[in-house]
């Protein structure tokens, strides 16, 4: 209710104007000098989540401790040589900044915090760095009590808790997965369908981020993030299974060789099973059920191996495997929601035993270069500011450098950056009228509050929409930096005008050396991903060891997350390049099973085998996405000769798993090649 009428809004915009008058109060209590900090702080840190604003709270006085740490540490040894100094402290929030890409989750506040409050703190402390200890205590202070003011506001006054919304987005995941999963199998491909599959992965790397703020939810009880992490294992299983199903469905009808009538009623009834979920109490009798039927249906593997039976015995151990994903996902939603850690099913410990920590698609490459823009645009500022010998030109490097951290993860900061430098302007007007004509009446604390509450709630307002949170933040740090908000709320002419061009000129130049350093476009950042996934499987098909599934098909999806929003900026249809990602993402799936195949087997299955895994490793090192290629007709003779061989073996285990690790390849990478027997 609150929701329809804008409520969520209005409550989150009052939260916001509570917490950053007690942070104001406090520091003048407290006796601070620069109070601003701790009520520009206490708007930065809000979030609608209480465990969010909490996590990233701890996460951002870690980070504020580090970074005043460092410029105590690099000013006063260095003062005596600026150019020395300038270079180290931009070489800081240069390495901060590297750290912050690759890491990809909240805990990347901890050095993107590190890296900018050196600036803020060391820059202004060139002039005085006898003081520099002084200054550190004094910001650090100033920036914890917004942070510890907007956490206590935010995580304990109605607060919006991390588990609800989690709990929330788990049962519309797994139902649209339940849908999706319904119309693959009854053959009801169509666009609509590919688009609600690809979206999986964009719901999981939600489900990734969420988990991050999990332990410092407020509820009052939490799902372990253990649990969570074994769900997002199932679920991404989920994609490459249902895939390949509904391929190996309509590879059989296109060569009118339908499954057979006891294998479309076992169809039916997994549908009818997705459709309508059996209580836990009778979901794993079910579910035991519809895989003993799906496996005492498949065909025999012998020799001379038909290619319409290795299509069948593919359908039906996908189909076994589809169903017991969909199982433990739906075992582990209602261990999420289980006031006890009992295990609600039998299999519930071990998949947490083997849940590991997600890891995530790292581009080292593109966090070199957002590193160095960001040092580029330090030392091209500083030097225009000691060239001008500017007193206040300061205040201008550090937004600059706070400007290229906080936008330096997109393929272009510079629309962002822009965005808010006309926050910044709006901002900057709106602290004239208050620093001129409204605060010189003011006499007290209470009045104070009283003439910013109407700004400051529209503020928390825009604030809280998606759209508009950049205009404002622009808005709110310009603001309150020029609006003399400090111990005596007061500001003369020459303090506002000099601040106000300084802030101005720090967005505007941030904006201009991003430009130059730091834009890549979504097309190469979407082609830097693809080459990412393609390199990856590349050395996933010839590195010797035990292969990480769960791993590979983890960095996939991650991959194919990043990989839609910058297909969809290009203004052109992602399909293709989705269904050849998630067509990768199975291929890679297959290179494992025969590598693991490789390690247990005989030296003759290995003989068969390595060369396959050395094509596909070929194949994919040589491809470039402007000039895609087939695989090489000899990769297909080397993929049908290891067949014969598996089909050969005397072990029915090793049989059955060889000609579905081989024919999955196969109708990955041939998809129009000719039978088995007929290529033969």
């Amino acid at each position: 209710m609150l929701a329809r009428f804008g409520g969520q809004e209005a409550l989150f915009a009052v939260k916001c104007f509570a917490a950053a008058m007690l942070a104001y109060y406090l520091s003048l209590r407290i006796g601070l000098t620069r109070p601003f900090w701790a009520v520009a702080t206490s708007y930065i840190v809000a979030q609608p989540l209480a465990g969010a604003v909490l996590s990233k709270a701890v996460f951002r006085v870690l980070g504020t401790v580090l970074g005043a740490a460092a410029a105590v540490v690099l000013v006063p040894h260095l003062v005596n040589a600026p150019e020395l100094l300038v270079l180290g402290l931009a070489l800081w929030l240069g390495l901060c900044l590297y750290i912050s890409l690759l890491d990809r989750t909240p805990r990347s506040y901890v050095f993107l915090l590190a890296g900018y409050t050196a600036s803020i703190i060391g820059f202004p402390s060139v002039q005085t760095p006898d003081a520099i200890f002084t200054t550190a205590a004094l910001r650090v202070q100033e920036i914890t009590i917004g942070i510890l003011c907007g956490s206590v506001i935010h995580g304990l006054i109605l607060p919006q808790t991390v588990t609800a919304k989690l709990l929330e987005r788990i049962d519309a995941i797994l139902a649209d997965a339940e849908r999706w999963s319904r119309d693959s199998l009854a053959g009801a491909a169509d666009r609509t369908l590919d688009r609600d599959r690809r979206r999986l992965a964009l719901d999981i790397n939600e489900l990734h981020q969420l988990s991050i703020h999990l332990p410092f939810d407020t509820a009052r009880l939490l799902p372990r993030v253990r649990t969570l992490r074994a769900l997002q294992a199932e679920l991404s299983m989920l994609l490459p299974l249902a895939s390949a199903v509904d391929d190996r469905i309509t590879e059989l009808l296109r060569s009118s060789e339908a499954p057979r009538p006891e294998a479309m009623v076992l169809i039916e009834d997994i549908r009818e099973w997705l459709r309508v979920p059996p209580p836990p109490a009778e979901r794993q009798t079910t579910a035991d059920h519809l895989i003993a039927r799906a496996r005492a249906l498949e065909p025999p593997v012998a020799e001379p191996l038909i290619w319409r039976d290795a299509l069948r015995l593919s359908l039906l151990a996908r189909l076994a495997e589809l169903i017991d994903a969909h199982r433990h996902a739906r075992d582990l939603r209602d261990q999420m929601n289980s006031p006890s850690r009992a295990p609600v099913s039998p299999g519930i410990p071990a998949l947490l035993a083997r849940s590991t920590r997600r890891p995530l698609h790292q581009d080292h490459g593109f966090a070199l270069r957002a590193a160095f823009g960001t040092v580029v645009a330090i030392l091209l500022g500083c030097t225009f500011w000691i060239g001008t010998a500017w007193p206040d030109g300061a205040a201008g490097v550090l937004l600059a450098g706070v400007c290229c951290a906080l936008f330096g993860s997109s393929d272009d900061p510079a629309p962002a950056i822009r965005t808010f430098f006309y926050g910044t302007a709006i901002g900057t007007v709106i602290s004239a009228v208050y620093a001129f004509a409204i605060f010189p009446r003011v006499t007290d604390f209470v009045t104070l509050a009283a003439v910013l509450a109407p700004t400051a709630i529209a503020a928390g307002v825009y604030l809280y929409r998606p759209r508009s949170m950049l205009l404002v933040l622009g808005g709110i740090i310009g603001g309150l930096g020029t609006m003399g908000l400090d111990d005596h709320y007061s500001s003369t002419f020459d303090t506002f005008l000099n601040g106000a061009i300084a802030q101005l000129l720090g967005a505007f130049f941030a904006s201009i050396s991003v430009g130059l350093f730091q834009t890549i476009g979504a097309d190469t950042s979407a082609r830097r991903l693809i080459r990412a996934g393609w390199r990856e499987l590349a050395e996933r098909a010839t590195e010797p060891g035990k292969p990480d599934a769960q791993g590979w098909v983890a960095r996939m999806l991650d991959r194919i997350g990043l990989l839609a929003p910058r297909l969809a900026q290009q203004g052109e249809d992602p399909g293709k390049p989705l269904l050849d990602a998630l067509v990768d993402l199975r291929i890679g799936v297959s290179v494992g099973e025969l590598r693991q195949l490789r390690l247990e087997g005989n030296p003759q299955e290995a003989a068969a085998i390595t060369p396959v895994l050395d094509g596909v490793g070929a194949h994919y090192r040589a491809l470039r996405p402007d000039r895609p290629a087939p695989p090489e007709p000899d990769l297909l003779a080397d993929v049908d000769a290891a067949m014969a061989v598996m089909a050969h073996r005397e072990a029915p285990d090793r049989r059955r798993a060889g000609v579905l690790a081989l024919t999955s390849l196969r109708r990955n990478l041939f998809p129009a090649a000719p039978a088995y027997g007929l290529a033969a």
